[in-house]
């Protein structure tokens, strides 16, 4: 993967369509009878009078055809989020190789990261055809992120710059601008997001549900019909564009939600007035719908390997790839092995915020954060559970980032148990019980409680290796298994002495990327949860780093979002990555390790081999997924 900086100057347009009339081309066969009768219009008037004309020869296409329909499985009905992930329809969005281009926008420009102005469409419309407007962008602004009852912490911290929101201006019917004082770096890279940040919303739709614009006699029969107490919970629940739960709700991306839940099978079809289209002038996407079917998370699997599924790449993992391999022989499937993007496939998080008055104070130890690294043998780990197919390495960044340097990853990631017991014993842990298990300074075993969200198998073969290689050092590792949602609340609660996640998402990033992942900056990082809520909310959750190597990282964080020279920001990240991964804050195992992903053989333009992950490819997102069609015949 090639990976190149944004352009400085921020100006990235889409192509222009070729000045030519839509109404000799072909229209999708499922828009037939509404054009019969009249209740949509012909694709000349839904489209923007300047769509983006995808470049076919940059991605590797080959123009397609339109029709068919892609089964997927899904683990439960919040992952129907999958679809705003691999529809991946943005204002400003990465391509494969990690370069951004405007997609929403018709352009963007950029000022210092301080200014950004930003041209709409002409003739953009959401999806039930009402039209997007600057209104939308200001609606989203000050209605929403800066309602108390809406937003009660406040807007995201992309959205924030010195305490301050941004100034929001309607320049004309088409362009808008939003700026700060200081720089905001975050502010694109956030629109790109998987999970992106939200600034425009369909406000036609979502005034009815606000106080502000509706009458309250009309919004109390509202409420009464939803079922719902307050009107702000009421909106917010109607207006979650990322898991597109609300069928009504107007959209921008490729494909809509039809189905209201709960169900157990979401159907989601084509956006008439998408703004994509192929070199041939025909509206993207090619795939007319998405049948999303929910299953147990434990049978997923083997549905998939029965034939379930048309195209699958979560709920499925590498133990699985005998059993979906053996598949390509009943089904016309063919299942290919990506790389994934994250750190470390598994990674140890020794908790900075336990409350356990031994170990507590002992994780804060770099010596026994350390220790426990060199303890294991990531060799064997490799062999055993991957087939030796990934790479040892610390938890840190790929070597397909311009960011990496191989002293990252070799950092205490070699194995010695000699030096991992010198250490152990320097941090006053030289004692040992008549079982040979170390004792702590109060005189308990030194037994660590290793939690997991016990998700797959791989973590217990895993975890069953680093038991035998820590009980060599004299420290005994227990498992504890329980739900995610419980898991993380007593990450928070400070009740986990260490937990095993998977490694930083982003293994790929960019010097133009947000370091946040490495700094104590959310609320949802294992090694650091109360560190990461008091940052996330402005001091009104959790506490503050009294860490000296985790207020270093907070300050280089903070000094990435205070310049504008990408030079300087690519000095702060070897920073920041040297002493993350010297102070193991997250014990890295193996990375880029294999993903199976499996297509149905109808499947065109599908890469062969691509990076898999959440944070920053949208699993199939950069891919561009509306891309895809079906031929008529099996491969």
């Amino acid at each position: 993967m090639k990976m190149n900086r944004r352009t400085a100057l921020g100006v990235l347009a889409a192509a222009l369509v070729p000045q030519r009339s839509f109404a000799a081309i072909g229209e999708p066969e499922v828009f037939a009878d509404r054009l019969k009768s009249g209740t949509l219009p012909p694709m000349a008037a839904r489209l923007p009078k300047v769509p983006r004309v995808m470049n076919f020869d940059a991605l590797g296409r080959t123009p397609g055809k339109y029709g068919g329909q892609i089964r997927m499985l899904i683990g439960s009905q919040k992952d129907i989020r999958y679809m705003t992930i691999n529809g991946y329809s943005r204002l400003v969005g990465y391509d494969n190789d990690l370069n951004m281009h405007a997609d929403i926008l018709e352009s963007y420009q950029q000022e210092q990261d301080r200014v950004f102005t930003f041209r709409l469409r002409e003739g953009h419309k959401w999806s039930d055809g009402s039209p997007l407007t600057p209104e939308d962008f200001r609606y989203a602004l000050e209605d929403v992120w800066l309602n108390e009852d809406l937003s009660p912490v406040g807007p995201p911290t992309a959205l924030v710059v010195d305490d301050k929101p941004p100034r929001f201006e309607i320049l004309d019917p088409l362009t808008i601008r939003y700026s700060w004082d200081a720089p905001n770096p975050d502010f694109l890279p956030a629109l790109a997001a998987a999970q992106p940040m939200v600034i425009v919303l369909p406000s036609a739709y979502l005034k009815q549900f606000h106080e502000k614009y509706q009458d309250p006699d009309t919004l109390k029969s509202l409420l009464k019909k939803y079922r719902a107490k307050r009107w702000s919970s009421l909106h917010i629940k109607l207006s979650r564009s990322y898991r597109p739960e609300n069928p009504e709700l107007p959209t921008l991306e490729p494909w809509r939600n039809t189905t209201e839940p709960p169900a157990e099978q979401f159907v989601f079809e084509r956006n008439p007035y998408f703004h994509r289209v192929d070199p041939n002038g025909l509206q993207l996407p090619y795939i007319d719908r998405f049948i999303l079917n929910v299953s147990s998370s434990a049978i997923l699997p083997a549905k998939v390997g029965a034939g379930d599924s048309d195209l699958q790449g979560t709920g499925i993992d590498f133990p699985d790839y005998t059993y979906l391999k053996e598949a390509e022989q009943r089904f016309p499937v063919k299942v290919s092995l990506w790389k994934r993007t994250i750190g470390s496939r598994f990674a140890l998080l020794p908790n900075m915020n336990c409350t356990d008055a031994g170990w507590g104070p002992l994780l804060h130890d770099v010596r026994v954060r350390r220790a426990l690294s060199i303890a294991i043998n990531r060799d064997e780990i490799n062999k055993v559970v991957f087939y030796g197919l990934g790479h040892v390495s610390s938890d840190t960044v790929l070597q397909a980032s311009p960011l990496f340097r191989p002293e990252y990853a070799a950092a205490w990631s070699f194995y010695d148990p000699s030096l991992a017991s010198d250490l152990l014993a320097q941090a006053g842990l030289d004692k040992f019980d008549d079982d040979g298990i170390r004792l702590l300074p109060d005189g308990r075993p030194a037994q660590i409680i290793v939690e997991t969200a016990g998700e797959g198998t791989q973590e217990t073969d895993v975890l069953e290796l680093i038991t035998d290689h820590w009980r060599n050092v004299g420290i005994a590792l227990f498992i504890r298994t329980s739900q995610r949602d419980v898991f993380r609340s007593r990450g928070m609660a400070g009740q986990i002495m260490v937990s095993m996640w998977s490694g930083v998402d982003n293994g790929i990033p960019t010097a133009d990327m947000n370091p946040r992942q490495f700094a104590p900056m959310t609320d949802d990082q294992l090694q650091w949860p109360l560190w990461g809520a008091h940052y996330l909310s402005r001091g009104q959750r959790g506490t503050a780093p009294d860490l000296p190597a985790a207020q270093t990282l907070l300050e280089l964080a903070m000094r990435w979002r205070r310049t504008t020279e990408s030079e300087e920001r690519a000095r702060l990240w070897a920073s920041i990555l040297a002493l993350y991964s010297d102070q193991v804050f997250s014990i890295g195992l193996v990375n880029t390790t294999p993903q199976p992903v499996l297509r149905t053989t109808r499947l065109q333009n599908f890469p062969d081999e691509a990076f898999f992950g959440f944070d920053p490819t949208a699993y199939f997102g950069t891919l561009s997924p509306d891309t895809f069609w079906l031929s008529d015949q099996e491969a």
